[in-house]
């Protein structure tokens, strides 16, 4: 184990942009764009400014996107992973929400730099970040066993690979990089207890993974020590302690360099939990195919496993947090309001008389046969009788039915627009379509301000 650890330290370190498959490359930039875009949004959430508030009269050179605020890179790293968290847009599929985690860790690294870090080198490390984070989700068992148990991956798994994205543009060798993987062990955290309120901690988990990854590549560059047995089956060990029953080590270092977990990863088009996204899919498909309107609609019906009905199953709406994890309110919102966007998401628009009328009308049923990390299946009737089924899998967003460019900008400037003028929007999707071209990152942060 003490030798997986080790493997898996040399591989990010080793690891450069050529390494990287065309294809992945592609996808990387599309995932940096994305969660910029994510995160601008979200810097002018409620949870985004009062975490703002919290660092109030503190300096630093590092900014917060979408702000003029600058704080210490730590701070930053925080922040911004916040904002990326805060509207439920950025990414998914890695350790889970990995976009949310590494970039503001790697970009607030990059701040820190002594010499400029080129386009390339920003995507390799984001790449690796992402590998690591889900490697440790999947040593972890996977997500639904993981998650399952009451622990959030996205805080828990994500702190590694902020580490691992952070300590290679600081310029870490094999055996710092083994340190700060240990360390972010000790950093790792984050429960679920928020999914029975509706709180805002939730958000606070990437922020907090971020700025925990980095800081633990900081501290391994000054030869702080971290336990070089953490994934050994010991007393106090990561797997030993977080996942005593469901750990499967070899996931750590298999297939290094062959298979890249970014390329799994998902683009949400829908401002809601992931979870919500093949059941809106599906109900899509089914008013067309049934060719009827709302009003033509007599209930739904969603068959789905008990994982998803425990994270996703809530009837409180009255938070956004609350109604971003509710399957229920997501169908509604399609059916009331014609989408699921973050509009519909809006107080006004939760508040809506039809909202309850239509989620007093879906029903969920667990299904005892469909898999943990299964689709949820939905059932629409009619009116008039007719009752259609369906199970998209995967849904919109997925690697094997993902957002084109057109609809990815269309996207990026919705939510950019938010916090700054199309002018400087456009500036900025520019420069990041053409990442890998830029010989230095830091002129980006003129246009994230």
């Amino acid at each position: 184990m003490t030798e997986r650890l080790q493997r898996l330290a040399q591989f990010c370190v080793d690891t450069r942009f050529e390494h990287v498959p065309p294809a992945l490359v592609a996808q990387a930039t599309r995932h940096i764009l994305d969660t910029f875009g994510a995160t601008l949004a979200g810097a002018g959430s409620d949870v985004a400014k009062q975490a703002r508030q919290v660092f109030e009269g503190e300096s630093g050179s590092t900014p917060v996107w979408g702000t003029d605020l600058r704080v210490g890179a730590a701070q930053a790293a925080m922040l911004n992973g916040v904002a990326a968290h805060a509207l439920e847009l950025d990414d998914t599929g890695g350790c889970d929400h990995s976009g949310a985690v590494v970039l503001p860790a790697v970009m607030a690294a990059v701040s820190m730099s002594a010499r400029p870090v080129s386009g390339r080198e920003l995507i390799t490390a984001v790449v690796i970040g992402y590998d690591v984070g889900r490697r440790v989700l999947e040593a972890c068992g996977g997500y639904s066993a993981h998650n399952g148990a009451g622990w959030h991956s996205t805080a828990t798994c994500g702190v590694f690979g902020a580490a691992a994205a952070s300590g290679l543009i600081l310029g870490l060798n094999a055996e710092q990089m083994v340190s700060a993987l240990g360390i972010a062990g000790s950093f790792s955290g984050g429960l679920w207890a928020f999914i029975h309120d509706g709180s805002q901690s939730k958000k606070l988990h990437s922020g907090r993974a971020a700025e925990g990854g980095l800081l633990a590549a900081r501290f391994a560059q000054q030869g702080i020590t971290g336990p070089t047995k953490l994934f050994d089956d010991v007393w106090g060990g990561f797997l030993k302690t977080l996942a005593i029953e469901t750990a499967q080590p070899a996931a750590l270092d298999a297939d290094l360099g062959v298979v890249w977990k970014l390329a799994r990863c998902s683009i949400k088009p829908y401002a809601s939990c992931r979870g919500t996204h093949s059941a809106i899919d599906a109900l899509e498909v089914l008013l067309e195919t049934l060719q009827v309107g709302v009003d033509q609609v007599e209930d739904i019906q969603v068959s789905l496993c008990g994982f998803l009905q425990d994270m996703c199953g809530g009837q409180d709406v009255s938070t956004l947090a609350a109604a971003q994890m509710s399957l229920p309110y997501a169908l509604a919102a399609r059916l009331v309001h014609g989408h699921c966007r973050l509009e519909a998401y809006d107080d006004e628009q939760r508040r809506d008389p039809q909202i309850a009328h239509w989620m007093s009308r879906i029903r969920l049923e667990v299904d005892l046969q469909l898999s943990e990390d299964g689709e949820p299946v939905v059932s629409v009737r009619t009116v008039d009788g007719r009752q259609a089924s369906l199970c998209v899998d995967p849904p919109l967003g997925a690697p094997g039915n993902p957002l084109s460019d057109e609809a990815l900008e269309q996207k990026f400037f919705s939510l950019a627009g938010r916090v700054m003028p199309r002018s400087q929007a456009e500036e900025l999707i520019g420069h990041l379509w053409r990442l890998e071209a830029l010989d230095s990152v830091c002129m980006l942060e003129r246009w994230l301000s």
